[in-house]
């Protein structure tokens, strides 16, 4: 089967049913072809620039136009989007922030993928929530609440030893709400920084 697909049909079957970015699984799934024919097909096609592999077994149509928050989601499962990309998102810190900052219950990692860097810091699963889904044109992906994000990045600073926020809008993040997360961490320093920076 690999060796008599061409590429529009490849191209046509997954753009029909709005896949633009896809794992090996899928592809040999929707083809059911071998797990062999799979990673040979994904590789020729990758390596004539007709699709782009962001990490082993997954790809991507590269002008299909897919958000980076939404390969940052897939990229690293599971996840969402907070820290200084979600705080700068809603408005909460002034500074326009590059790196694609997420939170994880997965090993802290960082990928270089379409010359942008996406980063993942690890937390405890007790502590996995307070995210919601977004929508940019017809992909879904998840983002901290502005509260939520604020308490990510000051506990990731607290056990880094970095300073804590000093620039951003209080009125933009309830307090309650965010010493509601705070808890969730059981951490007495955290809570203490948390009511410190907001009241």
């Amino acid at each position: 089967m690999a060796k008599l697909m061409n590429w529009h049909l490849f191209e046509k079957k997954l753009k029909e049913k709005k896949i633009f970015l896809f794992t090996s699984l899928d592809v040999k799934r929707i083809f059911s072809i071998s797990k062999i024919a799979t990673t040979f097909l994904l590789h020729r096609y990758a390596k004539q620039g007709l699709i782009m592999r962001l990490k082993k077994g997954l790809y991507l149509f590269p002008e299909a136009g897919v958000p980076d928050f939404y390969i940052a989601n897939k990229l690293y499962e599971p996840s969402y989007i907070s820290l200084e990309m979600a705080l700068s998102y809603y408005g909460v810190i002034p500074e326009t922030v590059y790196e694609i900052t997420s939170v994880t219950t997965k090993t802290t990692r960082r990928f270089e993928v379409k010359d942008k860097i996406f980063s993942y810091r690890s937390l405890k699963r007790e502590a996995f929530v307070g995210y919601l889904s977004h929508q940019q044109r017809e992909y879904t992906f998840l983002m901290a609440e502005p509260e939520k994000a604020f308490v990510d990045l000051c506990y990731l600073k607290m056990v880094s030893h970095e300073k804590p926020l000093d620039r951003f809008s209080k009125k933009k993040i309830k307090i309650a709400k965010a010493l509601r997360y705070a808890r969730l961490f059981n951490n007495k320093k955290l809570i203490k920084i948390i009511k410190t920076l907001l009241q």
